[in-house]
């Protein structure tokens, strides 16, 4: 990150809050179109899949539920985004202070000190996450005329009645293994370019050249983080009691089903949705941080204290 001094957690945490919300404002529609491929059911013999593929999920969405379709379970990321990439921005910010060699500033860290302080984020965000993807996965898979939930609020309801609190964290494992290598990917990439141009440009950067770092980041993520989110996305919106074993059963169905390559189901709208979200998420990011520190510059911030 373009920060000055030591790293600020707090500011971290901020900037992260921002950063997440253009992100879901840009890549919903993506979204949903992944968690439809992910969780269609599997092509019968004889018959046609639900879906072909990605242009054809998104054409049948619109066609069936119009536009705002595709923003089908956006109440749920866009209410718990801002928190779990605030934490996210504030875990790094903390890991990149743990991780870093005694009495160095934790703003030039080797790559493996990147990946581990990326790592140590993605574990924070996982008691907020899961709950809410969750609750926008099973409100994506609903067509209309056949909507067994009103909202998010109703999911939570039924849930609950369900299965209690532990229904609603269902998928806490998967999305570790999911969260954890895949943001020391996410954060190491764009740390790694970010300095590279700086180095190249006399310490600066630039709007494009963010958007680079942001949007490559966002792809690698992607790549890394695929197939625990398959399984992830097919245990959530699962009925109770369907994987006895979690995260294993799913994976035993899948390979024995549809074999590996299902790993990567959703993966074409995965990758169109990367980019520009997550270019977005970073200037998000990058703007509030230059934003607090214009207002309060580093060597007065409060995370001296920290």
């Amino acid at each position: 990150m373009s920060t000055e001094g030591k790293p600020d957690p707090l500011k971290y945490f901020i900037a992260g809050g921002f950063g997440g919300i253009c992100t879901v404002l840009t890549g919903h529609p993506l979204d949903t179109i992944k968690v439809r491929l992910q969780t269609m059911p599997p092509v019968q013999p004889g018959k046609l899949p639900m879906y072909t593929g990605a242009w054809n999920c998104a054409v049948k969405t619109v066609k069936k539920e119009g536009f705002f379709g595709l923003y089908k379970g956006m109440a749920a990321p866009i209410t718990g985004v801002a928190p779990i990439f605030a934490i996210s921005f504030l875990g790094f910010g903390l890991g990149k202070k743990v991780f870093a060699p005694s009495g160095e500033s934790g703003e030039n860290l080797t790559p493996a000190q990147l990946f581990c302080a990326g790592s140590f984020s993605g574990i924070f965000t996982a008691i907020i996450m899961v709950p809410g993807e969750r609750i926008k996965c099973i409100l994506q898979v609903q067509e209309s005329g056949n909507q067994k939930y009103k909202g998010p609020i109703s999911v939570i309801k039924n849930l609950y009645a369900e299965g209690g609190v532990r229904s609603l964290y269902k998928g806490t494992c998967a999305t570790l293994l999911r969260d954890i290598p895949a943001c020391g990917v996410y954060f190491t990439t764009y740390e790694l370019l970010v300095n590279y141009q700086k180095l190249n440009n006399d310490g600066k950067t630039n709007m494009l050249n963010t958007i680079l770092a942001g949007g490559m980041a966002g792809i690698l993520n992607w790549l890394v983080a695929m197939p625990a989110d398959v399984l992830k996305s097919r245990l959530q919106t699962a009925p109770e009691g369907m994987y006895p074993r979690g995260v294993r059963d799913v994976f035993a169905k899948l390979y024995r089903e549809e074999g590996l390559r299902a790993l990567y189901a959703g993966v074409t709208p995965v990758m169109l949705r990367a980019f520009p979200a997550n270019a977005a998420c970073f200037l998000g990011v990058e703007f509030g941080l230059k934003t607090l520190n214009f207002f309060f510059p580093p060597t007065l911030a409060i995370d001296e204290s920290l």
